[in-house]
């Protein structure tokens, strides 16, 4: 049986700074319910959750090399997203499976390489934290904080762009370690988010601090001894002054420096030399090993109400490029995730 099949597609590679609505169009086209006669090892999945991810603007400009593959103008955008399968011809799905993983930003998707999905097997929490506390911004924030910056109880810890997808979860676990954790946002709404319902110590709006040394000297009179980086540029010079000796730093993302032409220089990097600094960037693809490890943890917390997750929902596909473009102007609050279908 044909259906249509709503898509939200690239209509041209983005050159210069941020992409815009415009660059992304919804159209239909028609897809047939069944993976094609002679396809093996693929499944057609029913999209019911995407995620809107500041890694998807790279995707949208041409490159040659990068480690987030370009987009291709014509086709959908492709994320995370959780789905069901509705049939398949590879031995590991079977037909009503749910499952997470990098999908099109379409109704339906015909994947004929499914290598990096992951089936859910805990249907007792929300379907949607799939892409997000328990999809890939979860394991970021896991294997970030656990794994990169070998924390300590006690440790001083930094978190900027803080009420996001993977920093709430960072400063979450940091104060469940027993950590000191302050956290940036870019809204007094946001602030209070990290400080009433997320349970950092304290927060700042950094859009309100025209001295970022001189905030962070004020909540870290002793220094810092981890920052998650999320925003690099100007916030990364200011934190570099105030690590502590040893001071771990784990490079998420540099959200400031995605649209610029030209990237910031970073001017402090001496004290990296003089405090004995390590800073390591990480993907979260290669801790995904973890993922079963993870789960064991981050399940009973959620359970025990130990762990909270906040969504910015936006419904239906036609909403989709606003969603993914609000995330360069502080439109969303917490995860930004997009409902493409309530019907399972």
């Amino acid at each position: 049986m044909a259906v249509r099949n709503k898509q939200v597609i690239l209509k041209n590679y983005v050159t210069g700074g941020l992409p815009k609505e415009s660059d992304m169009e919804v159209t239909e086209i028609s897809i047939q319910l069944k993976v094609p006669e002679g396809i093996k090892d693929a499944i057609l999945l029913k999209n019911l959750y995407l995620s809107c991810d500041p890694s998807m603007i790279d995707s949208m400009r041409k490159f040659e090399t990068s480690y987030v593959p370009s987009f291709e103008p014509g086709s959908p955008l492709s994320g995370y997203g959780v789905a069901k399968v509705l049939d398949s011809t590879h031995p590991d799905y079977k037909k009503g499976d749910f499952i997470w993983g990098i999908t099109g930003w379409e109704e339906y998707s015909l994947i004929k390489a499914p290598n990096q999905f992951f089936k859910i097997q805990h249907m007792d929490v929300p379907l949607t934290y799939y892409i997000g506390l328990l999809g890939m911004p979860g394991m970021t924030a896991y294997a970030g904080f656990y794994e990169v910056c070998s924390p300590k109880k006690g440790d001083y810890v930094y978190v900027s762009a803080a009420s996001g997808a993977v920093g709430q979860l960072v400063g979450q676990f940091a104060k469940l370690l027993g950590c000191y954790v302050v956290g940036s946002a870019g809204s007094e709404e946001k602030v209070e988010l990290l400080k009433n319902k997320f349970g950092f110590d304290a927060a700042f709006n950094y859009k309100e601090e025209p001295d970022l040394n001189a905030v962070l000297k004020r909540y870290f009179p002793e220094g810092i001894d981890i920052y998650f980086e999320n925003v690099g540029g100007k916030m990364l010079d200011a934190v570099l002054l105030n690590m502590r000796i040893h001071g771990r730093i784990a490079a998420c993302g540099m959200i400031s420096q995605y649209n610029l032409d030209h990237p910031e220089g970073v001017h402090n990097l001496m004290h990296v030399v003089l405090k004995r600094v390590r800073i390591e960037g990480f993907v979260v693809t290669d801790f995904y090993h973890l993922y079963p490890q993870f789960l064991e943890m981050v399940i009973p917390q959620i359970k025990e109400g130990k762990i909270t997750y906040v969504e910015d929902t936006a419904e239906g596909l036609e909403a989709a490029p606003a969603a993914l473009i609000g995330l360069f102007t502080g439109r969303n609050v917490g995860k930004q995730l997009i409902v493409v279908s309530h019907d399972w």
